[in-house]
């Protein structure tokens, strides 16, 4: 292989662990916010403006949830990962996904499930609520 194809190479099997390492983190988020009672109304919603990870009640608030996924904390933590750009980003996006659907919550919160899948073992979760 030359060079260059091994530096695509590279480059693809990165992002596809980057999407495995999505992937699980939306789905730990997901099994403990549905352990907490909350319910999943949809995953992975896109639109022109960007995507909504989770979008859950939580009895009568809807609610929004950012999933950011770490390996380690070399590159900072997942909560850094958040600011306020990406909470303005999504605070449009669920006003959006609700005006589709033709609802009015009483409430809308925008959460933050931080999931870090160290070497070995249980990942460590931290569920923030209403960023």
């Amino acid at each position: 292989m030359t060079a260059i194809g091994s530096e695509v190479s590279d480059m693809a099997t990165t992002a596809a662990a980057r999407a495995a390492l999505g992937y699980y983190g939306e789905s730990v988020a997901e099994r403990h916010l549905t352990g907490q009672g909350m319910v999943l109304l949809d995953r992975n919603w896109r639109c022109d403006e960007g995507e909504l990870d989770l979008v859950l009640r939580d009895g009568s608030v809807l609610v929004a949830c950012e999933v950011k996924t770490r390996s380690g904390t070399t590159c900072g933590t997942p909560h850094e990962a958040v600011g306020l750009d990406k909470l303005e980003r999504l605070r449009r996006l669920v006003e959006r996904w609700a005006d589709d659907r033709g609802l009015r919550p009483p409430e809308i919160r925008i959460d933050l499930v931080a999931v870090l899948r160290p070497g070995r073992g249980a990942a460590v979760v931290d569920h923030v609520k209403g960023l």
